[in-house]
């Protein structure tokens, strides 16, 4: 009897292959990339509702709230998401210098990144608490979400936040893009009665030819009910959105219960989760309110493993400026990325006499 034993696993083993290899794939959870920490998430959640209960508190705070809000002019909250140092720091204290009233800095750095502090006054004492951060998962959309949160406790008077990358550049003074974006009211009737509103701006894109590919980056039909294809948007990962925008941002959830869920590592190429949930949820719950297109220019002619064109210093010159300019919408636009960190000198050598002279 025992001497038969192995002969009968062998045969058993021999025909639970074809069952292992076909019912394999549908029984076993499916490779994914890696997945947002829970404790980094419950933290998040704790941060996003004091923002949002601060900021309905700030709302509606009565006479004395609305006295101190109307003494303070706007504010643009500049948002910089880094994993390495700000390289291009100086050339931002010179588009800052002066107008210290009219602007607040968060920085969200990766905390595994061993960073060099930018010797510069306005970068002092503005990194927020942060986490790690890495290409294709829903970390990229927890950061942001983060500086958002950071910026709606910080000053009630801040009226748009402006995410920035570190390899990003303004292309007009400080005072060509407040303006721009402060007299840029939107007027609509709900129930009648007219209001003003600032929009956001912030790319939506729902016809490109890789969305289905995004969508689907996740599993098959994994984004629904909540999220149907005929929804899914895309978009630049850098905006600036108006302040009830980015209250709605800091207080979603229904929506990020399915983005922050990992993708599959088979379709790593088409994980780019922080270009679509920030267009689909501004659509989806606003789009009268959104300009549809970006107001940073990015270069993706010769893009390389999603990455777009990298200036060099050879590139540099004042000519550049003006083509980075140019843009099809109402606006000039107003940052441009992406510029390696060795561009600084000859952005410093025009920035006085050429960038910041519109």
């Amino acid at each position: 009897m025992h001497s038969s034993s192995p002969f009968v696993v062998s045969i058993v083993l021999l025909f639970s292959l074809p069952f292992i290899f076909f019912l394999g794939p549908q029984i076993l959870p499916p490779k994914t990339l890696p997945a947002i920490p829970e404790p980094d998430e419950a933290d998040d959640l704790a941060l996003f509702r004091r923002a949002t209960l601060a900021s309905v508190a700030a709302a509606g705070g009565g006479a004395a709230v609305l006295r101190r809000r109307l003494s303070s002019p706007p504010k643009i909250a500049f948002m910089f998401l880094i994993n390495s140092d700000i390289a291009f720091a100086p050339v931002w204290e010179l588009f800052f210098r002066g107008h210290e009233r009219l602007f607040n800095i968060y920085v969200h750095a990766d905390p595994l990144a061993e960073l060099v502090l930018p010797p510069t006054k306005s970068f002092r004492g503005r990194f927020i608490r942060a986490k790690s951060t890495q290409r294709a998962s829903p970390t990229l959309i927890s950061a942001a979400r983060r500086l958002l949160a950071a910026a709606l406790l910080d000053d009630p008077a801040n009226a748009f936040f402006a995410l920035i990358s570190q390899h990003c550049i303004p292309l007009h003074s400080f005072s060509y893009v407040y303006n721009a974006l402060i007299s840029d009211p939107e007027v609509t009737s709900p129930a009648g009665s007219f209001h003003r509103r600032h929009r956001s701006f912030i790319q939506i894109v729902a016809d490109d030819p890789f969305l289905h590919n995004r969508y689907i980056a996740r599993g098959d039909n994994v984004m629904l009910p909540e999220v149907p294809f005929e929804s899914f948007r895309m978009g630049s990962q850098f905006f600036i959105l108006a302040r009830r925008h980015a209250l709605l941002v800091v207080r979603e959830r229904r929506l990020w219960k399915k983005f922050r869920m990992p993708c599959l590592k088979k379709m790593r190429s088409s994980c780019y989760p922080e270009e679509h949930y920030f267009p689909t949820l501004l659509d989806m719950q606003d789009p009268e309110g959104c300009s549809g297109y970006t107001l940073t220019r990015v270069n993706w002619t010769d893009s390389v493993d999603g990455h777009p064109h990298t200036y060099l210093p050879g590139e540099i010159s004042g000519d550049l400026i003006l083509d980075l300019r140019q843009s099809n919408s109402t606006y000039s636009y107003l940052f441009a990325r992406k510029f390696s960190p060795d561009c600084l000198k000859p952005l410093l050598a025009i920035a006085e006499t050429f960038i910041f002279k519109d």
